[in-house]
């Protein structure tokens, strides 16, 4: 098939990766994949944010900005419409994002079948941490996308109530969870251990931290231990490592913690193969968290929130263990229970690396569903 991708991700992070990926894996089944796309992530780092597109949200008053977002989708509509009359596409996938009409339009007005990715409840996400100005025409952006498209993809079951919410037939809706490339993130290899970490039961952390992840907690939980073995391995950057790193240095831990700052996308499986146990303390509710996938391929012990849509992938003490989300303490209390006891650790790794598989949670198994529904 020829396929046409329209995003508007300015930012080259967790939701680059997805758009990369399911390009990729399209690519590699024989589609073409024609992108209509900003080009800001394209020409940046991976990490980087929105380049000037976040300094104008912050900058300007926000229905104004609003305003630029929702008139940008007249320029993508023409941008659409030359891509469509220049490569004559079998069809169009879109990610969803708020203020976006454009790629129903295109899909009305040539009559191609449109599937959308839905990563979140832009609306409300946007509405509950942000403020949205433009409530009415944000609301009516959302369900006019959600209403029109011939499939709706949600990652999670969760996310998918929120559109059957709307009144999107059952029939239209196909959850999709994220994936991951089982080529790159292999099953963990020994060899590939530093030698600092070698002999080590190393706890890892990756992602953007912040006082609500409670890290300070889990290194105290550690220190705690008296334990030489113990390793602290927080993998990303964020505004609470200078206080992590002072609390290492307090309870004489410096030498078992280890922090690397932001790590090029294509180290991820290597920072993973350094890991035993790893940290999932907080996702948003309707999430399919990319990195929790990733750390099922390494076959990585997991420790995270009973949430609906954790539990979607996670059956708690099978291949993961929950905690209860209410009380991040709780958390404390299964990480220990991880430590003492090595052989239930290396049982749920096992299980772990097997999800993958028997929920076929690959980047490929993905493309194969978005084809299969035109």
């Amino acid at each position: 098939m020829k396929i046409l991708y329209h995003h508007r991700i300015a930012s080259k992070d967790g939701q680059y990766v997805h758009v990369a990926e399911i390009i990729k894996a399209l690519r590699e089944l024989g589609h073409e994949v024609i992108v209509v796309a900003p080009k800001v992530a394209e020409n940046s780092e991976f990490g980087s944010d929105g380049g000037w597109v976040d300094v104008l949200k912050n900058k300007l008053p926000k229905a104004f900005y609003e305003l630029l977002e929702f008139s940008y989708s007249f320029y993508a509509f023409l941008k659409l419409s030359y891509a469509i009359l220049k490569y004559k596409p079998d069809a169009i996938y879109e990610r969803c994002n708020l203020f976006l009409p454009s790629g129903i339009w295109a899909k009305k007005l040539f009559n191609l079948k449109l599937q959308l990715e839905v990563n979140s409840p832009l609306y409300d996400e946007r509405n509950k941490y942000g403020g949205i100005a433009l409530t009415r025409l944000a609301r009516w952006s959302e369900n006019y996308v959600w209403k029109n498209a011939d499939r709706v993809l949600p990652v999670t079951q969760v996310m998918a109530n929120y559109v059957r919410g709307i009144g999107v037939p059952e029939e239209r809706i196909y959850v999709i969870p994220n994936g991951v490339d089982t080529s790159v993130f292999t099953p963990q290899d020994s060899e590939n251990r530093a030698e600092r970490f070698k002999n080590k039961l190393v706890v890892g952390f990756v992602g953007f931290c912040r006082e609500w992840h409670q890290l300070d907690k889990v290194m105290t939980v550690l220190a705690a231990e008296k334990r030489e073995d113990l390793f602290f391995l927080v993998v990303g950057d964020g505004p609470v490592i200078s206080e992590l790193k002072k609390l290492a240095s307090t309870l004489g831990f410096d030498n078992q913690f280890e922090s690397t700052g932001l790590v090029k996308r294509e180290d991820m499986p290597y920072w993973l193969d350094q890991m035993d146990i790893a940290l999932q303390p907080a996702v948003t509710p309707w999430a399919s968290p990319l990195k929790m996938i990733e750390y099922f391929a390494k076959g990585l012990a997991i420790v995270a929130p009973d949430m609906d849509n954790i539990k979607e992938l996670i059956e708690d003490n099978k291949n993961g263990v929950l905690f209860d989300r209410q009380n991040l303490d709780d958390m404390m209390v299964k990480l220990h229970g991880l430590l003492d006891n090595n052989e239930r650790r290396i049982e749920l790794a096992q299980q772990s690396e097997k999800t993958i598989s028997q929920r076929n949670l690959t980047w490929k198994n993905n493309a194969e569903s978005i084809v299969k529904g035109y």
